[in-house]
């Protein structure tokens, strides 16, 4: 078999399927550059693959002439594919004999699309899981092979969430895979009318606006801890919060206003109630707890957490 992935996510898929399975190649996005010095950074998957000592092919594109020959000439049985963060051209999606299988973070019909895991948490929801899915030319539409569902705790992270589906998902899709070998699959069409789309995350939508309600800030930044951060301005620079919790605000107060500091705390009014503000990270400084930042910075009551224009 082939496997396609690119992030953590899909890490747990590969090993168990390493363990079980021969796979015969690894395909994940080019290495892309990252921080101050651009120096190119290995894909999870790739560093996973290399550790397994399985081949790694790295194609810009999956359209790329002679691409799908290559996948070809190893003769897959099955193709799986987890967040790899490419569309799968035709050719491709009917090569191997038992297709292409995706594990999907979400249960679908909902959440169709590169951002489930944030934006579930985006919405408040209180379940969610990961669908095995038979791949077609659609945007995660083809039939159900095996769901798994699971609860949300009340602080649940991007970060944590992915960690769990990552295994839940390693989990069902091995028997997903027992069931093709002996061709005893009983796939099940997605319900179309109860879909919802889950976009791919963009920089802006990790800027808070403090006019909205507490509750759905804190949601925000509890949705995009990986990428692209919860953020605002302090003094006209870039500050990020990565933890808060939702308390009584003072409701004359202006959106974004601070309400309340102490040597360890510090609350900032919302459209509806207020948030305390647990672990944060100043432009050029490293990410640490509040109480570390009030030591370092003269915050005041009465001071303004801004918006960043969306337009910038």
């Amino acid at each position: 078999m082939i496997f396609m992935g690119t992030p953590a996510f899909a890490v747990p898929s590969l090993q168990a399927l390493h363990k079980e399975h021969e796979v015969v190649g690894v395909v994940t996005q080019p290495d892309k550059p990252r921080g101050r010095s651009k120096k190119p950074v290995f894909s999870e998957v790739k560093t996973a693959a290399l550790a397994l000592n399985l081949p790694v092919y790295q194609p810009r594109r999956l359209k790329d002439a002679g691409m799908s020959g290559t996948l070809a000439a190893l003769k897959p049985d099955v193709i799986v594919v987890a967040a790899f963060g490419q569309i799968l051209p035709r050719d491709i999606l009917t090569l191997p004999p038992h297709g292409c299988i995706n594990v999907h973070a979400s249960l679908l019909p909902r959440y169709r699309g590169a951002a489930p895991i944030n934006r579930c948490i985006m919405d408040g929801e209180t379940e969610t899981g990961v669908t095995i899915m038979q791949m077609d030319e659609g945007l995660d539409t083809g039939d159900i092979l095996a769901t798994a569902a699971i609860y949300l705790d009340d602080k649940e992270t991007a970060t944590t969430l992915t960690d769990k589906l990552a295994l839940v998902g390693a989990e069902i899709l091995l028997p997903v895979l027992a069931a093709a070998e002996a061709g005893t699959l009983t796939p099940e069409p997605q319900d179309d009318e109860k879909h919802t789309y889950a976009k791919m995350l963009k920089k802006s939508d990790g800027f808070i606006r403090f006019d909205e309600p507490a509750e759905r800030i804190e949601a925000l930044i509890r949705a995009v801890d990986i990428w692209p951060n919860a953020t605002c301005l302090l003094d006209d620079r870039q500050f990020k919060i990565f933890a808060a919790d939702v308390v009584d605000g003072h409701p004359e107060a202006r959106p974004g206003t601070v309400i309340a500091v102490t040597r360890r705390s510090m609350t900032v009014q919302c459209g509806e109630g207020a948030l305390a503000l647990r672990e944060v990270q100043l432009a050029g400084k490293k990410r640490m707890p509040v109480a570390s930042f009030l030591a370092g910075n003269p915050i005041t009551v009465g001071m303004h957490l801004t918006e960043i224009d969306r337009h910038e």
